[in-house]
Parts: C-alpha cells; structure tokens; sequence
C-alpha cells in the first residue's frame, strides 16, 4: 500500500518555499510601455487597479477572464536574458504584472481538475489558471528568436479571487484545495 502522503497530488499541493514579490509591472493601455510600480490595488474578478485591465473595467460589462494578472518567475528572466544575449533585460520588457522569486510558479499550476492552487500575496488571493504563453511582441521587444526564448518560461495568469492591496516585497506562498468546500480566505 502505497503511503498517501507520497501521491502525485499531495506532492503537488507541498510548497514549503515562501517567494517574494519582486515587482509589479503595469500598462496603462494596449501597446503601451509598461511600467514599473512599487503597489497597486488588485481588483476581484478584474486585475490590477494600475493595469489596462482595472483601467478599462466597466462594471456593468462583467466577463470574468482567467488571465486577469500574469506572473513570471524572477529566475527565467535571467534564463530568457542569456537566451537572447541580452545582459541588461529589464522585467518590464516582458509585460508580465508580476515578478516573483523564490518559488516555482509552474509548480503551482495545478495537476488535476479537481485541485485548485491559490497563491497568497500579501492580502491578495489568486488563482493560478494556466501557462502565460508569450505573444508575437516578444519578437519586436526582444529581437530574432524573442518568442522561441520566452516559450517555457512565460509564467503563469490568475485570477484576482480576493482583492486587497499588493506592494513589492510581500511574500508569495502556495494554498492547495482539493474542492471549493475547503476554500477559506
């Protein structure tokens, strides 16, 4: 009999990292420059207050979307940087809102249907819905091969489930439900 605590599903619920946010970038509308911020309001079932997505959110226009904020890991801009021979590549450059270190975000990605992973950021819940593939910008941004680099280390997009304020520096860790009987905030 095989000891439960060693199952593909509770190893995948098992974070004892705690990550850090490193910055929060927003764009105040479609195609614009993103910019760097150091807190901004994150808005349940919208996005970031300071984002293109709080920015233009019409209340009476709901559509909730599961990409409401990206995120990317700290650790692959360095890889894309030294994929792409770029020693000075800036976060904001690859328009992702959140930059976080010290825990693996594709490891929060869940591996069942019926397990949801939520990550806690300062007073902030979201919901990790899937992989942040990169668009064709990255080429233009990045140069030849732009889109290549990005390709497995996009991050992540999220849910906003519960808003609050996020600020640089707030720790980031991993809550795992099975079902949404269990899910406390």
């Amino acid at each position: 009999m095989q000891d439960d605590s060693q199952t593909l599903q509770s190893l995948s619920q098992t974070m004892p990292q705690i990550g850090k946010l490193e910055a929060i970038i927003v764009r105040p509308a479609r195609l614009m420059p993103a910019i760097q911020i150091n807190q901004t309001l994150a808005i349940a079932n919208v996005g970031l207050q300071d984002d293109r997505r709080g920015i233009e959110h019409n209340p009476s226009l709901i559509k909730i979307s599961n990409r409401q904020v990206t995120l990317i890991q700290a650790e692959h801009i360095e890889v894309i940087a030294k994929l792409m021979r770029l020693p000075n590549l800036q976060a904001a450059s690859l328009r992702r809102n959140l930059i976080v270190s010290g825990i693996n975000l594709l490891a929060v990605k869940p591996l069942f249907a019926h397990q949801k992973n939520y990550l806690h950021i300062g007073e902030v819940v979201l919901e990790v819905t899937g992989i942040c593939a990169p668009c064709s910008r990255m080429e233009e941004i990045l140069g030849e091969g732009g889109y290549n680099a990005m390709r497995g280390h996009g991050g992540v997009i999220a849910r906003v489930i519960k808003g609050g304020v996020l600020r640089e520096g707030n720790a980031v860790n991993l809550y795992a439900v099975t079902s949404q009987l269990s899910l406390e905030f």
